[in-house]
C-alpha cells in the first residue's frame, strides 16, 4: 500500500443530512484503497474566521463529550496546532484502515474546510428535498416539512457559495436518485474523480452493516407518499433551488404564506421537536437536561452530555 504522506488536498463528501451521505460514505469506505470518516462536523463547527483557530484547551473539552469524535477513539496530540490536529485525525483513520487515501463527510459549515485545506476537493451529493424534509421529521429534527426542508436549503445555499470558489477539477456533483438507479456507473465516475479504479467491494456494505443495497424504488418516494399540502410547503420555500438542482416542480399551485402562517408552522415545529425529545429521552431525563443546561454548571453539563451520548449510541445499535 502506498501511504499518502500529504493531506494537503483531501476530499470531502458534502450535502444535507438525510440526503444519502451515509450510504455513499459506506460505499467509499468499502473501496480497498479509500478510507472515509463519518460526520466530521467537529472540525468546522468551532471555527469563526480564517486563521482564528479555537482555543485548544477548550477544544479538548469539547471533544471529550462529542459522541462522534469519541466513537473514533482518536488520540489527541497536545503538541499540535489546530490545523495539524484535525489533519492528524484524518491521518489516524487512514493508517488504522491501511488505505492509501482518506476523506470525510461534512454536512454543515463545509465552506470552512478551505480555511484548513485550501486545496481540498469535494463530492457534493444532492437529494430531492421533498424526500429530505419528511426524513428530517422522522428523525425528530423538525415538526413539519416547512422547517424540515431548512437543513437542505442551508446546505444547498452553502454549496452554491463554495462551488463558486472552486475550479471544475476540484468538485464532483452527484445526484442521489442516479446513485440508486445505477450505482456502479455513478461510483465509477466518483472513483475516476478520486484517481481510483472502480471496485465491486464498494457495493458489499450490506454484508456488514444494517444498510440495504441501493434500490431505485426509493428514489423520489414523495410522489407516492407525500400530501399535496406538504409538497406545496416545500416548494414554496425552495422552488428556485429545486429547479437549479435539476428537479421538476410538482405542478401544484404555488403557495404564498403569510407571516402568521409561518409563525404557526414554527410554533408547531417547536412543540413537535419537544415531544420527539421526550419520547426518545423520557420525561424525567428531558426535564433534568433542561434544568442543567439553564444552570450552566459545567461538571453537571458534562455528565448529562455523556449520558445522552450513551442513549443516542444505544439507539443506533
Amino acid at each position: 500500500m502506498t501511504q499518502n504522506n500529504s493531506l494537503s488536498a483531501p476530499c470531502f463528501l458534502v450535502g444535507a443530512e438525510r440526503s444519502g451521505t451515509t450510504m455513499l460514505r459506506l460505499m467509499l469506505n468499502g473501496h480497498p484503497q479509500q478510507a472515509w470518516c463519518n460526520e466530521f462536523e467537529f472540525i468546522v463547527d468551532h471555527l469563526k474566521a480564517p486563521g482564528c483557530w479555537p482555543d485548544l484547551q477548550g477544544y479538548y473539552k469539547i471533544l471529550d463529550t462529542d459522541r462522534i469524535f469519541q466513537s473514533y477513539n482518536f488520540q489527541v496530540n497536545h503538541q499540535l496546532s489546530y490545523p495539524e490536529l484535525v489533519n492528524d485525525f484524518m491521518r489516524q483513520k487512514q493508517v488504522r484502515d491501511r488505505k492509501g487515501q482518506v476523506g470525510a463527510t461534512v454536512h454543515r459549515h463545509f465552506d470552512r474546510l478551505l480555511w484548513i485545506w485550501p486545496e481540498a476537493r469535494f463530492i457534493h451529493l444532492v437529494r430531492d428535498p421533498r424526500d429530505v424534509a419528511p426524513s428530517c421529521i422522522g428523525m425528530g429534527w423538525a415538526g413539519n416539512v416547512w422547517t424540515g426542508v431548512e437543513r437542505w436549503r442551508e446546505a444547498e445555499d452553502l454549496w452554491t457559495t463554495l462551488k463558486s470558489k472552486l475550479t471544475s477539477d476540484r468538485y464532483l456533483e452527484v445526484r442521489y436518485e442516479l446513485l440508486l438507479q445505477d450505482p456502479e456507473a455513478v461510483l465509477t465516475q466518483i472513483c475516476q474523480f478520486l484517481g481510483l479504479s472502480y471496485s465491486a467491494q464498494m457495493l458489499r456494505y450490506p454484508d456488514y452493516t444494517t444498510y440495504d443495497a441501493p434500490d431505485a424504488r426509493h428514489a423520489q418516494k414523495w410522489k407516492q407518499t407525500m400530501k399535496k399540502k406538504d409538497v406545496q410547503l416545500v416548494e414554496a420555500k425552495v422552488a428556485h433551488l429545486l429547479v437549479q438542482r435539476g428537479y421538476e416542480l410538482s405542478g401544484h399551485e404555488m403557495l404564498s404564506l403569510s407571516s402568521p402562517q409561518k409563525k404557526l408552522l414554527q410554533v408547531q415545529d417547536r412543540l413537535a421537536r419537544i415531544q420527539a425529545r421526550i419520547r426518545s429521552m423520557g420525561l424525567p431525563l428531558f426535564v433534568a437536561d433542561y434544568i442543567i443546561r439553564r444552570l450552566g454548571v459545567e461538571p453537571w453539563q458534562r455528565a448529562m452530555r455523556l449520558r445522552l451520548n450513551a442513549l443516542e449510541q444505544a439507539a443506533l445499535k
